[in-house]
């Protein structure tokens, strides 16, 4: 068990350092969003990397409906941290 829990805590670990990459992807987006005075919600683009995750999920044999409640979560982080720095208010 002991070593099961090891592994839990590396995969972890390394979840956790992607998703800080996924951040900085988001900072760099604001960057792009600015100069070309697009919004932070792009609904289109939303629905893409939602459909997307979903499918992959599937693929692999993992819930898609886990994973879309996972990105879902992700992905209003995302767009509320593009918000703050982009200046909008959100409603």
């Amino acid at each position: 068990m002991a070593a099961i829990r090891g592994e839990i805590d590396r995969l972890d670990r390394d979840l956790v350092a992607l998703l800080v990459r996924r951040a900085a992807c988001i900072d760099r987006a604001v960057a792009v969003k600015r100069a070309e005075g697009l919004p932070a919600r792009i609904d289109a683009r939303v629905d893409e990397v939602m459909a997307n995750v979903r499918a992959i999920a599937a693929a692999e044999g993992l819930d898609p409906d886990l994973v879309g409640e996972i990105w879902a979560r992700l992905v209003e982080w995302s767009i509320a941290r593009e918000e703050r720095a982009l200046g909008e208010d959100r409603p």
